[in-house]
């Protein structure tokens, strides 16, 4: 019946993140007890403060659609983080709240791009950037970058990708799948390249801005000459383990974001009133009060390379940022493993599916085919048990 779908639908991928998902839990209802390392979902609990402001607002009678760009009391909270946590200055009518970061980005695609305009993206990137950029006309245009360079883009990578048809650039800092952070002196570099094509808008997505190892995140937007060309993209998801609540944000140029209002009023409107109310009071709170999650992440990070260094094949580097690593599992292409030919980074994270029962990803999704990313959101427990379960099927 695909022919009765829109060219749109058929030429879109599946997110390779949900799909492994649905294959374990296939997998999982078959009886076989697999380990997901897949997902990039918190294995925390809400935080209380921010659960009680939730039942307040039920309580409070909260109830009614909401703005489109969301309560006013939340877009002053996202204005008080932003200048709290990042030196942003935002006005009210440059902030819109939507159904997840992931939405934001989607809305930005569509207010934004034509066909045929080019989206540099930074590789590995996210899954989602390709097709989002797809779907609104746009061309990936894929910059290569090396696990010996932990994966970030050069002054002189990013200006060879940039042509007469460049209109956007999308990446994440810290980034989903490697985990690498940008400092300030690097993203400065970028922002110089930039600078000199002023029609570029540059999207920062920051949604792992707080699972930061180096205690030094910073923000395209921060410099002056790219406040105008740059909209900051975060949510609630990954700091405050809220991702089932699906409130994102964007802050940006106010042309931006009144076309990005105006793209939401006809698709979904506003985001959730509880999710909208509690994200109020996780905002207006000090980061402090989610450093215990960050904590554990980042020893859980120390534990997961240990265990991989143990394993022969396997190259990492140190991820700074995020709760994933991005191992080069390329050694392994040509292999063949307990009769299963490994060619590619699919067939490799297939293979630990099926022969170790731990779910990954496969980096061919994220733009880079040498890789496979390992999340390590989950407990220390499944962690060991999912290295011992994937050093037996390797070694």
């Amino acid at each position: 019946m695909n022919e009765r779908l829109s060219n749109r639908v058929n030429n879109m991928a599946t997110s390779a993140t949900l799909a492994m998902a649905a294959k374990a839990r296939e997998l999982r209802a078959s009886g076989k007890n697999i380990i997901g390392l897949s997902l990039g979902e918190p294995d925390f609990n809400v935080p209380e403060f921010v659960k009680d402001a939730a039942i307040q607002a039920v309580k409070d009678n909260f109830h009614a659609y909401t703005p489109v760009d969301g309560y006013a009391d939340l877009k002053e909270a996202i204005i008080t983080k932003f200048k709290r946590d990042n030196n942003l200055s935002y006005a009210p009518n440059q902030i819109v709240v939507s159904t997840g970061a992931k939405q934001s980005l989607y809305n930005l695609a569509q207010v934004l791009l034509n066909e045929g305009d080019e989206v540099l993206l930074p590789a590995p990137y996210w899954v989602s950037y390709s097709d989002i950029a797809k779907v609104a006309g746009g061309v990936p245009v894929e910059i290569t970058t090396s696990i010996d360079n932990d994966f970030k883009v050069t002054a002189q990578e990013l200006e060879a990708a940039i042509t007469p048809k460049t209109k956007m650039i999308i990446y994440s800092s810290p980034c989903n799948p490697s985990g690498s952070v940008y400092s300030k002196a690097e993203l400065r570099a970028l922002a110089d390249v930039l600078v000199k094509y002023p029609k570029i808008i540059i999207i920062s997505d920051e949604i792992y801005e707080h699972i930061n190892f180096t205690e030094a995140h910073a923000s395209m937007a921060q410099f002056a000459d790219m406040y105008d060309q740059t909209v900051t993209v975060n949510g609630l998801s990954k700091a405050y383990a809220m991702t089932g609540w699906r409130i994102g944000y964007i802050g940006g140029p106010e042309w931006i974001a009144r076309a990005c209002n105006k793209m939401q009023g006809q698709a979904t409107s506003g985001a959730n009133c509880i999710g909208q109310k509690a994200a109020v009071v996780a905002l207006n709170n000090s980061p402090s009060k989610i450093k215990y999650m960050v904590d554990a992440f980042k020893e859980r990070r120390t534990m997961i390379l240990d265990l991989l260094a143990e394993i022969p094949g396997i190259k990492t580097n140190v991820p700074e940022g995020a709760f994933y690593v991005f191992p080069d599992i390329s050694s392994y292409f040509g292999k063949v493993l307990n009769g299963t030919p490994i060619n590619t980074a699919s067939d490799f994270s297939l293979y630990l599916l099926e022969r170790a029962n731990v779910a990954t990803v496969t980096g061919e999704a994220f733009g880079d085919p040498d890789c496979i990313r390992i999340s390590y959101a989950a407990s220390e427990e499944d962690i060991k048990q999912a290295m011992k379960q994937i050093k037996a099927a390797l070694v």
